[in-house]
């Protein structure tokens, strides 16, 4: 599944801070820009991974379904 979020980075000092608006949580620094970028890719990746499998977890009930949801924004 591919997923487009915007990310953001802030020159700080001789830092760059990273996050992604639309995932709360999904925020990461690094010394250059490509660090920055390459942590928040991670940080991403771990966050959906993360929830997904807390919410599969926590809905072990037979009558849930399950289906690949696609938006456009």
């Amino acid at each position: 599944m591919t997923n487009s979020f915007t990310a953001v980075y802030k020159k700080m000092g001789d830092w760059y801070v990273a996050y992604v608006e639309e995932l709360p949580g999904a925020n990461t620094q690094g010394k250059t820009l490509d660090e920055a970028r390459a942590n928040l890719r991670e940080a991403v990746q771990l966050i959906l991974e993360t929830n997904r499998q807390l919410a599969e977890e926590q809905d072990t009930d037979k009558d849930v379904l399950r289906e690949e949801l696609t938006v456009e924004a």
